[in-house]
C-alpha cells in the first residue's frame, strides 16, 4: 500500500477506520476468489481508496470512503456510467441501501450486508470480462 493511500486509512476517525478495513479485505478477499480478476491494484481515485483490475481490465474501479459530511454513513462506489447499481436494485432492492447509480451506502451502526456486497464486488471486478459474453 502506497503512503498516500495509508495516511487516508489513518485520516478516518476511529470507529469508522475498521469499517473501512473491513470493506478493503471483503474487496481484495472477492478478488482472491473471482476468476479472470487477477492482482488488485489500489491507488487513490478522487481521494478515495480505489480498487482497480489493472492488469487483465477484467472489472470496473470499486472505491470506499466514509466523509464527515454524513457521518453515519460510509459507501462502496461504482462508475455511474456502469449498470451496476441497476443490477443490484433488482436483485437487492430488499437488503441493500443505494445512492443514485453509484453507490451501495452503509450504516455505521449496522451490520454489513457480507453475502450480498461479495456478489456485488464480484460483478464489479468481472463487469467487462462479462459485458463481453453479452
Amino acid at each position: 500500500m502506497n503512503e498516500s493511500l495509508k495516511e487516508k486509512f489513518q485520516s478516518y476517525p476511529e470507529h469508522i477506520r475498521p469499517k473501512i478495513d473491513i470493506l478493503r479485505a471483503l474487496i481484495l478477499d472477492v478478488a482472491l476468489h473471482t476468476d479472470g480478476a487477477g492482482e488488485i491494484e489500489e491507488t487513490l481515485k478522487w481521494g478515495e481508496p480505489s480498487f482497480l483490475t489493472s492488469k487483465t481490465k477484467s472489472g470496473t474501479t470499486l472505491r470506499i470512503d466514509w466523509k464527515p459530511k454524513t457521518p453515519k454513513q460510509y459507501a462502496m462506489y461504482f462508475n455511474c456510467k456502469t449498470t451496476l447499481i441497476d443490477s443490484f436494485k433488482t436483485i437487492f432492492s430488499d437488503t441493500l441501501t443505494f445512492e443514485g447509480n453509484r453507490a451501495i451506502l452503509f450504516a455505521v451502526d449496522e451490520a454489513l450486508p457480507e453475502q450480498e456486497l461479495r456478489l456485488c464486488i464480484k460483478m464489479a471486478l468481472r463487469y467487462h470480462l462479462d459485458k463481453r459474453k453479452c
